[in-house]
């Protein structure tokens, strides 16, 4: 399957950046979601790869091929990308079968493909199978009925999956009616001597394939029946749905219509498989179970994955590598562990997690140590013990000079013909504070940041309810769920969101005292919202 690579790709309307010079490499045989919340340039990005958008500007390379080059003019359509979509919508055909459904686009498909003399391969599948003919008949005993008498429907089906081969094929072996006990030798070497001998008087290879120069001849054509039912059959086994062939959309289920349309984007074999929010209609319990059947659908085909979801969870338990974006602009690529527990800036360390992140402002500064005194929770004092040697006045200093440097890059561009101002500017996150009484931020004006502004971001699991803990709390909510509970604990003004593992009870109004451990204890830059170190936190 192809490395995707994405160059310096945006995708702007007017003013409006849906991307902002998004550079991306998605490996090969990953499964990468695209991440962030609603409008944020996630399906922009999915269509723009796919073929369905026209960037702006950049470069979109799918393998060894590019598919798409500003600067050169090239913008291949999205059929000829070899790239599969499965849409929100599963758009399955009503007045169609399932079956009808999925082989409906390998029908249309006319392309360069290998000439092969079909009637001497299915006669040489058919005499490897019939040379065997007690393997078939474990298969046809077991598609009896209450009657004793065989399910000639279900045989077909058993057929098809015990030895891959298609409806065609299965129907010739069911006719031989090999239950009664034949004789099929005889058949099998009949069927063996007409293939062997197509073989050699057209010069084909093992495959049945016609030949030149040592290489396969290609010839423009549709693929015939037999390599329809074939594709049908493959993708219905990987997706479990042989049985419902015959049934409407209408007779299936939501999780059913999601496999048919799975099963319809697999069939063409598409180097890429692309999904945007397909499991959004199902329920909770229909869409946990879709996304184990998404895990070992992407081992067994071996497929590139990139898949839209503003949903967290599904991120974090479906990706090898999370693309999280806000406002066009790509925040962090990373595995779903590294994303969680090493957050870039503010918005990646609080738009995943559930519960979420509790942020605490704090003031503070560097000792000679390398530790960082803070000011926290209105007047109380901490020591954050970076994890590893921390220079604060150093990483100050970069970001300084990295903003110097991003302004001027950006009077060059503006200086450029044909610059275009983004028009939806991109701000410094706006955490939050959770307090008993909540301020309205809109009224306030913007405080006067300098290096002593910062902020602690504080994982669920990390607040321990202990005995001995450094500070005084009283319970303001608790929610158990049998495994754990997730409560609200108040420090002075402040409220602080933990996860309690086990079936404690929590009694609202309860004194209790709260430590914070860990070594993932986050410090963040106020002004910059970027991620300083992470380290441990002492009262």
């Amino acid at each position: 399957m192809p490395e995707i690579r994405l160059e310096h790709v945006t995708k702007r309307w007017g003013k409006f950046y849906a991307v902002d010079d998004l550079d991306l490499v998605i490996a090969d045989n990953s499964f990468v979601t695209l991440l962030g919340p609603s409008g944020c340039g996630k399906t922009t990005t999915l269509r723009m790869i796919a073929g369905l958008e026209t960037p702006t500007s950049g470069r979109i390379t799918i393998g060894d091929k590019v598919v798409f080059d500003s600067a050169l003019g090239i913008n291949v359509p999205a059929n000829k990308r070899k790239v599969g979509f499965l849409f929100q919508n599963y758009a399955l055909w009503p007045n169609m079968t399932v079956y009808e459904n999925i082989a409906f686009g390998l029908s249309n498909i006319k392309e360069d493909l290998p000439k092969i003399d079909f009637e001497a391969r299915n006669s040489a599948r058919l005499a490897e199978i019939l040379s065997n003919p007690g393997e078939v008949v474990k298969v046809l005993e077991d598609c009896r009925d209450k009657t004793g008498k065989i399910d000639e429907k279900k045989a077909y089906i058993k057929l098809i999956d015990a030895f891959t081969i298609s409806l065609y094929t299965a129907k010739k072996l069911y006719g031989y009616h090999l239950e009664s006990g034949k004789d099929v030798s005889a058949e099998a070497a009949a069927l063996r001597e007409k293939a062997e001998s197509a073989k050699k008087a057209q010069g084909l290879n093992d495959h049945f394939e016609a030949v030149q120069n040592g290489q396969p001849v290609l010839e423009v054509r549709k693929l015939t029946r037999e390599e329809i039912d074939l594709s049908v059959r493959r993708v219905s086994r990987i997706v479990k749905i042989g049985m419902f062939m015959d049934r409407y959309p209408a007779e299936l289920s939501g999780g059913q219509q999601q496999r048919v349309a799975i099963a319809r984007t697999l069939a063409p074999e598409p180097s890429v498989l692309f999904m945007d929010e397909p499991l959004s209609n199902l329920d909770a319990k229909l869409r946990l179970e879709m996304r184990y059947e998404l895990q070992r659908l992407h081992v067994e085909t071996g497929s590139t994955f990139v898949y839209v979801t503003h949903d967290q969870m599904e991120a974090m338990t479906l990706a090898t590598q999370i693309c999280l974006i806000n406002n066009g602009v790509l925040q962090q690529y990373d595995a779903p562990l590294t994303v969680y527990n090493r957050p870039n800036n503010l918005f990646v360390a609080d738009f995943v997690g559930n519960p979420s992140i509790n942020f605490v402002e704090a003031k503070g500064a560097q000792r000679g140590d390398g530790a960082v005194e803070l000011t926290v929770f209105g007047g109380q004092k901490a020591v954050f013990k970076p994890a590893r040697p921390l220079d604060l006045s150093g990483w100050f200093q970069d970001r300084d000079d990295r903003d110097a440097a991003l302004a001027q890059e950006h009077q060059r561009k503006a200086a450029a013909k044909g610059f275009v101002e983004k028009g939806n500017k991109d701000e410094t996150f706006r955490y939050h504070i959770a307090k008993v009484e909540e301020e309205d931020l809109s009224l306030q004006e913007e405080p006067v940041l300098t290096n002593e502004d910062l902020v602690l971001g504080i994982r669920p699991e990390f607040i321990d309810i202990a005995e001995g803990g450094a500070l005084e709390g009283e319970i303001y909510g608790a929610m158990p769920t049998g495994m754990e509970s997730t409560i609200k604990v108040r420090i002075g003004d402040f409220l602080l969101t933990g996860v309690v593992f086990g079936s404690t009870l929590f009694t609202i109004g309860a004194q209790v005292r709260v430590d914070i451990s860990g070594e993932n204890i986050m410090l963040f830059d106020r002004k910059s919202g970027k991620c300083v170190a992470f380290g441990s936190l002492e009262f």
